[in-house]
């Protein structure tokens, strides 16, 4: 073999390679941002690589970039490919005494600030060869294409098509001031909310709380709904509680930012015999794309995780 055609077969591999990543990020652009090269290098080892096959691999509009029939096929045959070459590594990586590598973490805003970051913090101490990028977001993020190991999220149940640890329970709450209940009084019913000023998740459309109300084990639960209002909507809960706190109105939010049991809590639980249901998830998992195996240093984090987590909130 020549040295130009084994340079050739050399550049192929990367070119395929950077022709997935177009595919998974959606534009030139985007791919080469995601490589952490030019847009222009990206270009033209594109236009290289469909000299070499003989066929346009993408076809481009002044808005799109779409794979053309024949791209598709290439990337698609050759991704298993790929995925076997990075489990290799990986798993060549955690034959290491000590674990190493960098995993990237997303989390929700509340949940990541008070509890996923404290517990970061101590698992790097206790690895120190181990780095983590933690990304707090409440936008849901799409792992593959963004480059996550790792996501926290509360949800009712994880995505079929990834791997999913639970790491603990969690509760919505109604939660008020004492200020604020001596002054508007204490609802007795979900229904008496439509009366107060309630502070609420900001979502599109209008703001509707359900409840239910557990029965004898033989009848359904009772189930209420209600459209709420008031001064404030927010998109995360810290801010709700905070608002709650300062006896602007009652709010629906996770346990997990409550403090309920901290000495200088001033909220107080609302119809405690209700419960909130179909607004936040009910379970905090750990999840990561699909994948043969799981990279040593994602493994002992998700036990970290589970482990600090284990008494819930």
């Amino acid at each position: 073999m020549s040295l130009s055609l084994a340079t050739r077969d050399d550049l192929l591999w990367q070119q395929v390679h950077w022709l997935g990543t177009i595919a998974a990020q959606g534009s030139v652009t985007a791919a080469a941002q995601r490589l952490g090269v030019s847009k222009a290098a990206v270009s033209q080892q594109l236009a290289a690589l469909e000299r070499r096959v003989g066929v346009p691999l993408v076809r481009r509009t002044t808005r799109t970039l779409r794979l053309t029939e024949a791209g598709q096929r290439l990337v698609d045959e050759t991704a298993p490919a790929f995925a076997q070459i990075v489990h290799s590594v990986g798993a060549v990586h955690d034959l290491a005494a000590s674990p190493r590598g960098l995993v990237r973490v997303t989390a929700p805003v509340a949940l990541g600030r008070q509890h996923v970051a404290p517990h970061v913090l101590s698992f790097l101490r206790q690895y120190p060869d181990i780095q983590v990028e933690l990304d707090l977001s409440d936008r849901l993020t799409n792992l593959p294409q963004e480059g996550f190991d790792l996501a926290v999220r509360h949800v009712a149940a994880p995505p079929d098509s990834h791997v999913a640890w639970k790491l603990c329970d969690t509760r919505s709450l109604l939660v008020a001031s004492a200020a604020y209940l001596r002054r508007h009084g204490q609802p007795d019913h979900p229904e008496d909310l439509a009366r107060h000023a309630c502070l609420t998740y900001l979502r599109p459309g209008a703001a509707i709380w359900m409840f239910e109300q557990p029965g004898d084990k033989a009848a359904e639960p009772q189930r209420v709904r209600v459209t709420v209002q008031g001064p404030l909507r927010a998109n995360t809960s810290e801010v709700l509680r905070e608002a709650a706190r300062a006896g602007l109105g009652i709010a629906l939010a996770p346990d997990f930012s409550l403090d309920l049991g901290g000495r200088s809590s001033t909220l107080r639980t609302v119809l405690p015999q209700w419960r909130a249901v179909g607004f936040f998830g009910q379970s905090i998992y750990a999840i990561r794309p699909w994948s043969p195996s799981t990279p040593r240093a994602v493994q002992l984090l998700v036990e970290h995780l589970r482990e600090s987590l284990a008494s819930s909130f």
